[in-house]
């Protein structure tokens, strides 16, 4: 093998390695915007919930 064909060789591994890399990064990024969206929608829950039975507390309280 000559030193053409293993510079060669390294180069494509390289670009190989760095497609992946970058590939992976998307992928990451996507995921983490879904994670942050689910989180917004679990805070959203919460608040209703809250009020929700805070509501139905103060309604038992009154007795209706």
């Amino acid at each position: 093998m000559s030193v053409t064909e293993r510079v060669w060789g390294a180069l494509s591994s390289v670009i190989k390695l760095e497609d992946r890399a970058t590939r992976q990064a998307e992928a990451l990024k996507a995921q983490q915007s879904r994670i942050e969206d689910l989180t917004a929608r679990v805070i959203r829950l919460e608040a209703q919930f809250e009020l929700l039975t805070s509501a139905a507390l103060v309604k038992r309280l009154k007795g209706d």
